[in-house]
């Protein structure tokens, strides 16, 4: 087979690990891969290069991709598709495999039914909030990174017995603020999925502070809203001095973790296999550590539960 590799939407540490467990388990089978460069764009506008195992030498350990990636508005229009369709049809590409979110899904499966062309997808995104998978490639490497900052913010917080107010990425889900917040033992979660009253928080951190807990870190997906009017709200209501803190892109970056290596490198060869065994539109995950795959089409159409237990539990720990 000639096979087309694509990485789509927002980048996820892991992404190169995957493209190299692509073309090193494919190639030696005596398929071609080639690579398409920023994402939807790129296959828009054909740009296409050759990948071989050399190419893809030093990159497992490296954040991002090689390949590039954007978010591209045309090609949520039918005639971007449809370009995107003829791309792959002048360029004999049998298959093709999608690593990216929830939005790059929506675009593989449309352009699986312009072009009929196989596509499997490979669940990238730091948001972790692709369904009927538990979880992506990136998104232990992004927990990690946040938990690592929040770690040296707590010495700060601790010696000004400050209250911090830290915010993570999730404009629409919680999935990182909640594994974040757990992992550091933040006194608050807040998360799109759950609403929140901004006088019960101020009395959960005079509890605390009764209990002799002289500050807090409360973990915020940027999704909640403004978090900076939160800090002015908890200042202008309790006797604690607030910060805020916008950790951005950082979460993004690095070098990825083992975990998120490991998995890429078993999702990508499972998504090889599926292709050569003549799959025609599916999405490799992980359940209960086994690898599966699922129909994309019904993937794309779920939406993926916040585990309110695990929330719960978080807020148990914080006392």
């Amino acid at each position: 087979m000639k096979i087309g590799l694509v990485t789509s939407g927002g980048d996820a540490p892991g992404m190169n690990a995957a493209i190299r467990a692509i073309v090193r388990y494919a190639t030696p089978k005596d398929n071609e891969v080639v690579g398409i460069e920023r994402g939807y764009s790129g296959l828009i506008d054909g740009q296409i290069v050759p990948l071989d195992p050399r190419s893809v030498g030093r990159i497992i350990n490296l954040g991002g991709t090689i390949l590039k990636t954007s978010r591209s508005p045309e090609f949520k229009t039918s005639e971007g598709i449809q370009k995107g369709a003829e791309v792959l049809k002048s360029n004999c590409i049998d298959g093709l495999i999608v690593i990216g979110g929830e939005g790059s899904f929506k675009g593989a499966v449309d352009l699986n039914r312009i072009s009929g062309v196989p596509i499997i997808g490979v669940p990238a995104t730091i948001d972790n909030d692709v369904a009927e998978t538990d979880d992506t490639i990136g998104f232990d490497t992004a927990v990690n990174t946040a938990v690592n900052a929040i770690d040296k913010i707590r010495d700060t917080a601790l010696s000004y017995e400050r209250v911090f107010v830290v915010e993570v990425m999730g404009r629409d889900r919680g999935f990182l603020a909640l594994e974040v917040g757990l992992a550091a033992g933040a006194g608050v979660i807040l998360v799109p999925e759950i609403t929140f009253n901004l006088d019960e928080i101020c009395e959960r951190l005079m509890a605390y502070q009764e209990k002799g807990k002289a500050t807090s870190i409360i973990v915020a997906a940027e999704g909640v809203g403004d978090t900076s009017l939160i800090v002015k709200y908890i200042e202008e209501n309790t006797p604690f001095e607030a910060r805020f803190t916008k950790l951005g892109y950082i979460q993004r970056g690095g070098s990825p973790t083992a975990r998120s290596r490991r998995l890429a490198c078993l999702l990508g060869v499972h998504a090889v296999d599926l292709l050569l065994s003549g799959a025609d539109i599916r999405m490799v995950g992980i359940q209960r550590e086994s690898i599966v795959d699922r129909d994309l089409r019904e993937v794309v159409m779920k939406k993926k539960e916040l585990d309110r237990n695990l929330y719960n539990l978080a807020m148990d720990l914080a006392i």
